[in-house]
């Protein structure tokens, strides 16, 4: 499951996944919240939070994944990703260098710290 995080700064949209994550999510909660960000903004800075809860993705939501970050290559301003799971800090280490903005991951214990820096200019 994935549910936006509404006590962000307005020029961060950040969303927190727990459960097992489907494509299901990224087509009704992520995507449409990313258009409607670059629509209003130009630029999106993110903030993915898979928290303690999170137990994974459904094939098809690694695909949504992906799309959802190359579709908008331009349109990415700052990422940051929240997360404990070594797997998925390695792959952002790995691929964060395809993406046209600063990446950087936090541990679940530094979310506040990602929050400054995702809010920052």
């Amino acid at each position: 499951m994935i549910k936006l995080i509404p006590e962000l700064p307005e020029n961060v949209l950040g969303a927190v996944a727990s459960g097992q994550v489907t494509a299901k999510d990224y087509e009704t909660v992520l995507m449409p919240a990313i258009e409607k960000a670059i629509h209003e903004r130009g630029k999106v800075r993110f903030l993915y939070h898979l928290g303690p809860g999170f137990d994974g993705y459904s094939p098809a939501a690694m695909w949504d994944d992906m799309k959802v970050g190359f579709a908008h290559l331009k349109a990415w301003e700052k990422l940051a990703l929240v997360t404990d799971h070594e797997w998925i800090a390695g792959a952002m280490h790995v691929f964060g260098f395809a993406m046209p903005c600063p990446v950087r991951v936090f541990s679940n214990a530094q979310y506040a710290e990602a929050v400054a820096w995702i809010s920052a200019d």
